[in-house]
């Protein structure tokens, strides 16, 4: 199937534009719908790929569908919705759901696409925008055995790292437990070099110290670089998307019946700055905001060094 089927992808932001047009490099027919920026769908139509009207004509021509959207909502509304996935009654079809969702959401999309022949697997990513583009990202997959086997070629188009983690929504269940540690990473990097900086510290030295000890990993890289560097664009994931995966973390914690008092307080550190109109900034900018309601100017301690 990997090597004759026709692939649809539905939002094409940062991560989706770089996914397909990977598929396109690797000789897939692509099929194509994006949002409100024109620039990506232009770019993948300039390369081959062919722009849908609606989800519903997506499915009717094709036997793969990718989604990579921002929350559940959109992604039920593009599966269910009047001209949506399901509206195509397309038996046999196939859709990898890259978005970071909410595992309850998911088993109910899976179950209402079961009843009529459809397949849902759960595929969402971790890295970023530069791995999309490399074809390098991670992926953590949820579906059966078999189901794995006949995605798999495809998603080895866009993702290095590929982990079959269980069934339907363990993908997703999975990526709610990677990003509960890399917002707490978040979170507490905000914090610490707030209380760092304010004690006397330079943020640069902060930034040298634990980025060269057994505590840096990849993501203190970005974050720094953007806070401390002022690279605002090395670190580029919202805080809306941030205060939304938090929230679906909580909501995963309280199904399973256990307390997550730090979850709370992760989701808290997001919520306040959404809450304030922050939530169109990248989540390293969050060590500006924390350090404003202590009384820092931190690009002012940056520049002063």
């Amino acid at each position: 199937m990997a090597d004759t089927a026709k692939i649809g992808f539905i939002g094409l932001g940062w991560m989706g534009r770089g996914m397909a047009s990977n598929l396109i490099r690797a000789g897939h027919s692509l099929m194509v719908k994006g949002n409100r920026d024109r620039t990506p769908v232009e770019a993948l139509v300039d390369q081959g790929a062919v722009e849908a009207d609606s989800p519903r004509a997506m499915a009717e021509n094709c036997d793969i569908i990718h989604l990579c959207l921002s929350n559940s909502a959109q992604v039920e509304a593009v599966i269910r919705g009047e001209d949506g996935i399901l509206a195509s009654g397309r038996s046999g079809l196939i859709v990898i759901d890259a978005t970071t969702a909410d595992p309850v959401s998911t088993a109910a999309l899976a179950a209402e696409m079961e009843a009529v022949g459809m397949t849902l697997v759960d595929a969402p990513l971790g890295r970023t925008p530069k791995e999309a583009e490399e074809g390098t990202l991670d992926a953590m997959v949820g579906c059966d055995a078999a189901t794995f086997a006949k995605v798999r070629p495809i998603i080895e188009c866009w993702a290095g790292n590929i982990n079959h983690v269980g069934g339907t929504g363990d993908g997703h269940r999975m990526k709610l437990v990677m990003n509960f540690i890399s917002m707490g990473y978040g979170a507490l990097y905000a914090e610490a070099l707030t209380m760092g900086v304010k004690a006397g510290l330079a943020p640069q030295s902060i930034q040298s110290v634990i980025g060269g000890s057994r505590l840096s990993n990849g993501f203190f890289d970005t974050f720094m670089r953007a806070a401390v560097d002022r690279d605002r664009e090395a670190h580029k994931f919202s805080i809306t998307n941030a205060a939304k995966d938090t929230r679906y973390a909580a909501a995963m914690a309280t199904e399973a019946g256990m307390a997550n008092p730090l979850g709370a307080a992760i989701r808290n550190a997001f919520a306040q700055m959404e809450a304030a109109g922050k939530g169109g900034d990248y989540v390293p900018w969050l060590a500006d905001h924390v350090a404003a309601l202590n009384g820092l100017d931190l690009e002012a301690a940056v520049k002063k060094g």
